[in-house]
């Protein structure tokens, strides 16, 4: 069994002329195996897509890990419903089985396993947050199917033939693996099971195409050398790029708080996207929008608004991204009556470096510290429209704070000054 590395990349040009196929290829970091001039359906997705008298399968796999999805996630849920709008059968694996593993991909240590209560809890969580998304209505274009089904009947005959099909040598040549064997980190045998066991979703499944960010394509590399092993016909991989953070330089993460979360309301999602940095607007918008890329606004704070209202309309509807874009040009742009509405604070009377608790207290937002911090732990607290979530935030100068609206609940507000 050999893991295919080799494929050739398909990224679309807003220079040539449109092409039937352009959904397929927008915001595409890789398909494989491509091999364009073919007309083998195992080896051309586009022969595949046109010589089919069916729909096509085309699986995506989570592992409910977490309860809370962000925009980064998005960018291969929206791919999944590009295929269903081009006719084709979303094919949404909950990973219920394989979470309680873990997915050892790009991590330094053993994940935690969950439970399956908590791992369902999820699961619920996470269908809800994607229905702005996908087509749940439509008959025939979604199937939503746990991995339980059918790895929690495996019998140890099952599992030692999986094994057999990868050697030692394979596994460790997976990034994850091959870093913390080098590091003489401990990696346990039962996260060597985590790529067979999604690999052989592929195969229970009876996948097409399988979508996943660059991250995972040794995986469903698995998946592909699983089915030829069973008789089926190969899937093909499809990559997706890895979103970019509010940060601009590492990828969106909740952990790392650079993130958009679709659950979020209208007016924090604005405030976050209108200050998508330049050298990554034109990818947020690729991978997060429908719009044309060469008719976008040329100046660049246009270009942030409008981002900023496309996808809050996606989620919230065009009304209340209007709305969302208002009040924050009232929080944080108004002309000289809306920002006369806002009371100013003199940032003179705060000695800093400075807790943000303790500047609320000092404002008069909250009455005491201790109210502050309970404020911020009930996520009821702004700075510019965004809400804050570490307790302990602290500020090493006033410049960092200048002419920013710090807001509690809906009603108060203070804007910073000298």
């Amino acid at each position: 069994m050999g893991l295919e590395t080799s494929s050739k990349s398909a990224s679309p040009s807003t220079n040539q002329s449109p092409s039937p196929l352009d959904w397929l290829e927008r915001g595409t970091v890789e398909i494989f195996p491509h091999q364009p001039n073919s007309t083998d359906p195992n080896e051309n997705l586009t022969a595949r897509l046109s010589q089919s008298s069916r729909p096509l399968r085309i699986k995506f796999g989570i592992d409910p890990t977490g309860t809370e999805i962000h925009l980064g996630h998005s960018v291969v849920y929206r791919k999944l419903r590009a295929f269903q709008d081009a006719g084709h059968t979303a094919v949404l694996l909950i990973g219920d089985f394989t979470a309680q593993i873990g997915d050892p991909t790009g991590k330094s240590e053993v994940r935690k396993q969950l439970t399956p209560a908590e791992v369902r809890q999820n699961a619920e969580t996470y269908i809800e947050q994607l229905r702005p998304i996908l087509d749940f209505d439509t008959p025939g274009r979604l199937e939503i199917r746990y991995n339980s089904e059918w790895l929690s009947k495996l019998d140890l005959a099952k599992i030692l033939g999986l094994l057999s099909t990868m050697t030692v040598g394979q596994m460790l040549a997976k990034e994850g693996f091959a870093e913390r064997y080098k590091k003489e980190s401990p990696i346990f045998l039962h996260e060597f099971l985590y790529p067979l066991m999604q690999g052989y979703d592929s195969v229970a499944l009876e996948a097409d195409l399988e979508l996943g960010g660059t991250d995972q394509k040794f995986n469903l590399a698995v998946g592909r050398d699983l089915q030829r092993h069973f008789g089926q016909s190969p899937q093909f991989g499809l990559l997706m790029p890895l979103l970019p953070g509010t940060d601009g330089n590492q990828k969106m993460s909740k952990s790392l708080g650079n993130y958009v979360g679709l659950s979020e309301d209208a007016l924090t999602m604005y405030s976050k996207l209108e200050k998508v940095a330049d050298a990554n607007i034109n990818q947020y918008f690729e991978l997060l929008t429908t719009l044309p890329l060469d008719q976008l606004p040329e100046n660049p704070r246009e270009r942030q608004k409008r981002l900023a209202v496309e996808v809050v309309s996606q989620y919230h509807g065009q009304q209340a991204a209007i709305e969302a874009q208002q009040a924050a040009l009232t929080l944080t742009q108004g002309d000289a009556k809306q920002a006369e509405a806002v009371p100013e604070f003199s940032l003179q009377a705060v000695e800093f470096p400075a807790k943000l608790f303790f500047i609320l207290a000092a404002t008069g937002l909250c009455g005491s510290s201790s109210e502050a911090r309970r404020q911020i732990q009930g996520g009821a607290v702004r700075l510019d429209g965004e809400r804050v979530d570490a307790v302990d935030l602290s500020f090493e100068t006033a410049d960092l704070l200048m002419g920013k609206v710090l807001q509690v609940g809906k009603r108060k507000f203070v804007r910073l000054v000298g």
